[in-house]
């Protein structure tokens, strides 16, 4: 093993799969891409192994190699020639969610596999029963959209139109969708041409075997860290509130046993799978685990295949964690997904107590719209998200107005909101008192307020309207969110369920909204960590005097006093300095 070389080489594919990620970003027509970057970029072997990725979307991360080794198995190495790019979206095929399109493009040199350039997009509108991909209330796979089992979008360099025609009639917004197809294909194509050409400086020998060291390499470490945490079996659940159909929550239970240098994660004891369109696929089970285990363990490791290999996934079929088709899943990959995490982080807060947070948010909030755009004469859907508190750890507090764990998805500016979509945003802010009290608060969520200038049909998908985020060692729970409708001119607001007569407040479709009537969208807080009554009174006073916490509730949570601000506010010493 060429240590020098394999970190050469393996800095050398990150680097390009960053640079497939810049390109992405810089061509894609939707927001979702070119402001929030909801995607990820990878490069894979001829087998289906992830062999590199770049820092984006975790919830695609832990997803590339399922959904490469399906592409494989099911087009079949030999019918995979030069100049190819195979598309490819179906949740029961090994894909995450209906909305997550995969572009994958097979490298040649020499007449030789080598490889493939992988582009994972979530995109806005995939057809089914609401602009913008998010039917609250699925009850079937047909609800969500069209899906696209692994075929030929482009075959030996050239369109294939009959696919192009398919793609582009089963949606609300072929423009639009066309220009982020013609995005992904263009990040893919470029991976091809650059992973060319690091093999042709290395050699094909060279680059076959330090790709096989690094994949090594990556599951010595990630079997170290495994190894360092104390054997034993670590459990934990958490409830979705809701499923957009039945007022009824549904349980997520893992246990972890670590067993030496291995983890097996199972999931034996969760619901039965729901009605409507929470259900985890298999890909999301597998890329959730991964993703927790990601986040516990050290962070340098090289992100591929191998780092995954000490991890085994148990998900029994026909439950929440493993849906069986047709049920529809649509928000399995951005509600499930999170809580999942959540709960490996729980179970293992005994095990590792200085690498687990609170509960976070553990919502993207995805409120989701559509109409139509009289001024360029076509129709629009769009994906907003929604950022949460993420819980206190034991060094720190929570992270404020981040997106939950699994997203990574950046914001997307209110200049630009206005500008794309009929809305003016009234308010745009870290909402006050969210995060939980702690030694350690929880991050603080955003809340977001905006009054409609045209007819706009809005859908959401999202979670913890009723359950709060948990805290941990003493820490107390994060606000719940909420999502509010105000009639034009009216005086009080009211959530969906109220408004609308819809079953959940945080799951429903197609809620029609008119000019002049106002949405207010609020995401959960993050849980607290530790005593409260150990905080810090220097960073209570911070809080207060920057407005995270009011008054009131500093005095509720934390016994605040007004002469705490001269005693330890500004540059006053802390505590244990003051007295």
């Amino acid at each position: 093993m060429d240590m020098v070389a394999m970190n050469i080489i393996d800095s050398a594919m990150v680097a390009i799969c960053r640079e497939m990620g810049v390109n992405v970003q810089k061509t894609a027509y939707s927001t979702i891409f070119s402001e929030a970057e909801d995607f990820t970029c990878a490069l894979a072997s001829p087998e289906g192994e992830m062999i590199s990725v770049a820092e984006f979307c975790p919830a695609q991360i832990g997803g590339v190699p399922l959904l490469v080794r399906s592409m494989v198995r099911e087009v079949g190495a030999a019918a995979i020639e030069e100049g190819d790019v195979i598309v490819h979206n179906d949740p029961y095929r090994g894909g995450l969610h209906t909305p997550e399109h995969t572009m994958f493009k097979p490298i040649f040199v020499d007449g030789e596999l080598m490889g493939f350039a992988v582009c994972i997009g979530h995109f806005v509108e995939v057809g089914g029963m609401v602009p913008g991909g998010f039917p609250g209330e699925a009850t079937e796979i047909f609800h969500e959209g069209f899906r696209v089992p692994p075929v030929k979008i482009v075959k030996r360099g050239k369109d294939v139109p009959e696919v192009w025609k398919l793609l582009l009639a089963n949606v609300r917004t072929p423009r639009g969708n066309y220009g982020d197809l013609r995005a992904l294909i263009s990040a893919v194509d470029l991976g091809e041409r650059r992973l060319k050409e690091l093999i042709g400086k290395y050699g094909k020998a060279t680059f076959r075997q330090t790709v096989s060291d690094l994949m090594d390499y990556s599951e010595a470490r990630m079997r170290a860290e495994i190894k360092a945490f104390p054997d034993g079996h670590y459990g934990f659940e958490d409830f979705i509130e809701d499923d957009g159909i039945e007022d009824k929550e549904y349980r997520i239970k893992v246990t972890v046993h670590v067993q030496g240098n291995e983890v097996v994660i199972d999931y034996t004891g969760s619901s039965s799978q729901a009605k409507g369109p929470i259900n985890a696929t298999l890909g999301v089970a597998w890329s959730a685990s991964y993703n927790a285990m990601l986040h516990l363990t050290d962070p340098s490791i090289p992100k591929n295949s191998g780092c995954f290999r000490p991890i085994r996934v148990i998900a029994p079929a026909g439950s929440v964690m493993n849906v069986n088709y047709p049920g529809s899943e649509v928000g399995g990959n951005t509600e499930t997904h999170p809580l999942i995490v959540a709960c490996i982080l729980g179970a293992m807060a005994e095990a590792a107590p200085n690498r687990v947070m609170a509960s976070e948010g553990t919502t993207h909030g995805c409120f989701v719209f559509g109409g139509y755009d009289e001024l360029n004469d076509e129709p629009f859907g769009a994906f907003d998200f929604s950022y949460v508190g993420y819980g206190g750890r034991a060094f720190a507090d929570g992270n404020d107005a981040t997106d939950s764990i699994n997203g990574n998805c950046a914001n997307t500016p209110t200049e630009v909101f206005e500008t794309r979509y009929p809305w003016i945003v009234e308010e745009y802010a870290l909402r006050q008192d969210s995060g939980g009290a702690g030694e350690h608060r929880g991050g603080l969520s955003i809340s977001k307020t905006m009054l409609s200038t045209g007819p706009v049909m809005i859908s959401q998908m999202t979670n913890k309207h009723k359950r709060r985020a948990w805290g941990l060692k003493g820490g107390r729970e994060g606000v719940s969110g909420a999502t509010l409708y105000l009639q034009a001119n009216g005086n009080r607001w009211q959530t969906i369920s109220e408004a609308f007569g819809k079953v959940s407040p945080s799951k429903y479709s197609n809620v029609p909204i008119k000019p002049g009537e106002r949405v207010s969208v609020k995401a959960p807080g993050g849980g607290g960590y530790g005593d409260p009554q150990k905080r810090d009174r220097r960073l209570i006073v911070d809080d207060v005097v920057e407005g995270f916490i009011s008054r009131k509730k500093a005095k509720e949570d934390y016994g605040f006093e007004e002469r705490w601000i001269a005693a330890y506010g500004g540059d006053a010493p802390s505590d244990k300095a003051a007295e």
